[in-house]
């Protein structure tokens, strides 16, 4: 059957992971959503089974040349698969952690900007602000000829522009030439009759070319002229109009006051990654590595004597503070004085040093005592000094301690050369236009006011900008700036800008998997989403989307519900159908949830709060934050919400977090800008569960994470046949040599550089992938050795250890958090965000509280279903139950509904937020028409129909 006349995507007897055997029909060219519990199967099935099966394929039908790069891909668990077509997969993964890599660059914006800006772009003067062009002799001849008949003009060649010196050779040279005449500072003189310069002075010297009267037949004298004037200039040429305006030109973009020059325009010119274009001083990332004067004087409460230079405390040697206190001897700065009460000459003095040779007297050796002259270099410069040149790894850890990104003072942050920010459109440079929002950026873009000739170059390029902005805009990112670093952008905006470049490339038959892409998105941003994937499956695509959002379910045209439980409990297919068919379909959990059958309910009571006891902010002001005072109540459940990019991240990570932070452990953090920040008094610590990895290598797991690995080593070490061999607990870990496998040090795999290609890891030949020796394994618990505990999910470590209760309360807070379907092994790198982000709750509740920690949430609901959040909100309400406070960054209405306090920012993303829309109670959100939170936390309660108690 021809590929044109499948209607379905057909797959037979997948078995991946733990998918039972499964045979589905999938229709194309429609929305299909694949959703579940967590573990279910639906990645397995979408990621694992269809993209998996596409790209083998894809690889398959290239030359064998081309697949010895590639390698062999593995075929995945399934009988067959027809009907397949290419396929994208788009994920959560980071763009990229390149700090040269930007929004502009992945969708390629930017590379759009540099041609336009080298084709139509107008150049000005850096240091007078006055727009500069060149010109071909022709054009000079006919701009001069416009002037009126008999106009006299004088021709001149600026050979000397503000240079010091006497120049006699310059008019002895002149004079052999043949020149007559000069002008010197405003003054004529023959060549030959210049008077004496001062050689300390700078001067300007012009040579007279000629003299013309403006009259018809006299262009050729006058290209004539202008020829051998930019020779003698070096392109540039002055116009003396007698009794008129005077005129400047050039070959080159000069300026006529200054000569600051610009090379040819051309895109390269404006490329922060070459060196033609990049900043000279940060090399074209924006941002220098430089000393942090608040991290070498943290506390000016303190004088020099009492350590107000933290870096200069004494550890090993008295060798800095004997210099800084003959320092202050020497320009009589009293070292009991608070530093802050310093005057800035000498705060400049000790921070930045002195030209003045002050003699140092050192301690004694071999009883003779040291003495020599030096200049004192300050202590900022000197950490500087230490971390750039000290070949110790450790000095210059020591020294980066004190250290931070600042913004390029020689660029102010915009990565390109003085060049390349001298070109202007609209009165902006490249930098200045992509440091606007998405938003501004369309607006300022569609708006452009341009020459007619310049309209017709930049017309097909601005079509291209244009349409990609729009893009950005369709998925719910015109709150981003064009030069916001990929590296900082969550999961879900990541995966949202390659959606949007998927869709400016206009592709059909093609079939897409995404992953949750309404990950960090608000309510009111979803429609414009959803339409986007309705968009690209009217261009002929098929797109499969695991998601649990309910909107993105019920605008699917086709619903899969893979299930019934996680783990060894799911991988079937419970229903599947139109959203409508799957929600009256009892044997749906999550049709249930559609339905409105089941639902998480509103709290019997809310708690209130002490409004004296507060965790106060006050003036916030980083980023896009207005100046705002919020206060977040102790001792219960805070939910920060509001649209993409209201300032949601920036109020709760850099200011609250940092802040107190700082407070509490005396951190180096650098807070968020704000005035103040209390409440540290309430707190012992300060915990924050984000979604970064618990580990960065395949060693990290969530066994050794929450602690539970050295129980169970300890359940191991005191088996009989463990005390026979003389096996310690460390015989157990596969970290230290003894009882691990030494062909793989313990990880189970093996890396192989590829070089020019991705590392690729493969099993260990001599353990299987178990990560022990045999010895190791012939040690058993229950007939299960070490390797075999490493291998069981959750759910069945929760079972096998029932009897050890100190275990069993450690897995039971992983089971909890809904992780019962994962290996107590797996690695860390194979983990979700959110999968990490649940690990490190639960290895936070099997802790003892004593209501004094604050517990910090970044969207904990990613990748969760209905049933697993019920559950999550359990968890998170047993840590307030406790007396601690939980702050949770959160869009999810069923966790912003069972709030003790909600914090609505807004109005907008970007520019148009960062101000407290709405604060208090569930119902004094719902009663702010401002609010985007409050409207759709209505609708959603009506459609329910749940009501506040």
């Amino acid at each position: 059957m021809a590929l044109g006349n499948n209607t379905h995507i057909k797959i037979r007897g997948a078995r991946q992971h733990n998918l039972k055997n499964i045979d589905i029909d999938i229709p194309r060219d429609q929305l299909i959503v694949m959703t579940g519990l967590s573990g279910s199967g639906k990645s397995s099935l979408a990621f694992d089974t269809i993209y998996a099966e596409g790209q083998r394929r894809y690889v398959e039908s290239l030359s064998s040349y081309a697949r010895q790069f590639l390698g062999q891909m593995e075929k995945p668990n399934v009988d067959t698969i027809e009907g397949l077509s290419p396929a994208i997969s788009i994920d959560q993964k980071t763009t990229s952690n390149n700090p040269r890599s930007t929004v502009s660059t992945i969708t390629e914006i930017y590379d759009y900007l540099r041609l336009l800006y080298a084709r139509a772009g107008t150049p000005y003067c850096p240091n007078h602000d006055i727009e500069i062009s060149s010109q071909t002799i022709e054009e000079m001849v006919d701009e001069i000829m416009k002037l009126p008949e008999r106009t006299r003009i004088q021709v001149f060649a600026p050979i000397i522009r503000g240079k010091k010196g006497q120049h006699k050779k310059v008019f002895e040279a002149l004079h052999k030439e043949g020149f007559a005449r000069v002008i010197v500072d405003g003054d004529m003189y023959d060549v030959d009759d210049v008077p004496e310069l001062n050689k300390n002075t700078k001067h300007d010297i012009d040579v007279v070319v000629d003299r013309i009267g403006i009259r018809e037949g006299v262009e050729s004298r006058l290209s004539d002229s202008l020829q051998i004037a930019l020779e003698k200039a070096h392109g540039n040429v002055d116009i003396n109009v007698i009794d008129g305006e005077d005129l400047h030109f050039s070959e080159n973009f000069s300026c006529p006051i200054c000569g600051f020059t610009l090379p040819e325009l051309e895109p390269r010119l404006f490329s922060f990654n070459a060196p033609f274009g990049a900043c000279i001083d940060c090399d074209g990332l924006g941002v220098k590595w430089a000393v942090d004067r608040k991290l070498v004087v943290p506390d000016e409460t303190l004088s020099l004597r009492d350590g107000a230079i933290l870096p200069w405390q004494p550890i090993s040697s008295n060798y800095y503070p004997n210099l800084l206190e003959q320092t202050a001897q020497f320009y009589n700065i009293d070292m009991s004085k608070p530093f802050k009460e310093l005057t800035k000459k000498q705060k400049d003095i000790i921070l930045f040093g002195s030209d003045d040779d002050i003699l140092y007297h050192f301690e004694q050796m071999n009883g003779v005592k040291r003495s020599r002259e030096m200049k004192y270099e300050g202590v900022m410069n000197n950490i500087d000094r230490r971390y750039r040149e000290s070949p110790s790894a450790y000095t210059r850890e020591q020294m980066a301690q004190y250290m931070r990104e600042t913004v390029c003072p020689t660029c102010d942050g915009y990565r390109l050369n003085v060049e390349a920010r001298s070109v202007k459109i609209n009165h902006k440079h490249i930098g200045e236009s992509v440091d606007q929002s998405v938003h501004e950026a369309l607006d300022f873009f569609t708006h452009l006011t341009l020459s007619e000739q310049n309209s017709q170059i930049a017309k097909p390029i601005l079509k291209e900008v244009n349409d990609r902005l729009k893009f950005l805009q369709n998925v719910g990112l015109d709150y981003l700036t064009l030069n916001r670093r990929s590296g900082t952008l969550s999961g879900g905006e990541a995966q949202r800008i390659r959606l949007a470049t998927q869709i400016g490339s206009m592709l059909s038959g093609v079939l897409y998997i995404l992953d949750e892409p309404s990950i960090g998105l608000h309510q009111r941003d979803n429609d414009r989403l959803i339409s986007t994937l309705h968009e690209m499956r009217d261009l002929g695509n098929t797109l499969i989307v695991v998601e649990h959002d309910e909107d993105t379910m019920l605008a699917s045209d086709y619903l899969i519900d893979i299930g019934p439980g996680a783990g060894v409990h799911g991988g079937e297919i419970v229903s599947e159908g139109t959203p409508e068919y799957v929600m009256n379909d009892d044997h749906s959990l999550t049709g249930q949830y559609l339905s409105g059958k089941r639902h998480i309910p509103l709290p019997e009571k809310y708690r209130t709060h002490d409004k004296s006891e507060v965790f106060r902010i006050r003036g916030a002001q980083e980023n896009n934050l207005k100046n705002i005072d919020v206060d977040i109540p102790k001792g219960v459940l805070t939910v920060v919400t509001g649209v993409s990019g209201s300032g949601k991240s920036t109020l709760v990570n850099e200011i609250l977090y940092k802040g107190l932070h700082q407070q509490l452990y005396k951190s180096k953090h650098t807070r968020g800008k704000a005035d103040s920040v209390t409440g540290a008094e309430y707190l012992d610590k300060i915990i924050d569960i984000d979604q970064s990895p618990i580990g960065r290598t395949p060693r990290s797991n969530p066994a050794t994470y929450t602690g539970v690995f050295d129980d169970i080593r300890d359940v191991f070490a005191n088996t009989n046949e463990a005390k026979v061999r003389g096996y310690q607990k460390g015989r157990f870990s596969f970290n230290v040599k003894g009882g691990r496998c030494e062909a793989c040090r313990g990880d189970g795999i093996i890396k192989i550089e590829m070089h020019f290609l991705p590392d690729v890891f493969v099993p260990c030949e001599v353990c299987n992938g178990k990560r022990y020796n045999r010895e190791t394994l012939e040690v058993t618990y229950k007939d299960k050795n070490i390797s075999d505990i490493l291998e069981m999910t959750v759910e069945e470590a929760y079972t096998f250890f029932e009897n050890i209760p100190k275990i069993k309360r450690k897995i039971k807070t992983l089971k909890d958090v809904g992780l019962e379907y994962v290996q107590l092994g797996q690695p860390a790198t194979t983990l979700s965000g959110g999968e990490a982000q649940r690990v490190k709750l639960a290895s936070e509740l099997h802790k003892r509280s004593n209501g004094k920690t604050l517990y910090i949430l970044d969207e904990p609901t990613t990748g969760l279903h209905s049933d697993d959040i019920r559950r999550l909100i359990d968890v998170i309400q047993r840590l307030v139950d406790n007396g601690d406070s939980v702050v949770i960054i959160e869009h999810n209405l069923d966790v912003i509904k069972v709030a003790d306090h909600i914090i609505d920012l807004g109005p907008e993303g970007g520019d148009g937020g960062g101000e407290v829309v709405a604060h208090g109670t569930i119902e004094d959100i719902m009663k702010e028409p401002r609010s985007y939170t409050g409207y759709h936390l209505k609708k959603w309660l009506e459609r329910s129909h749940q009501e506040v108690k």
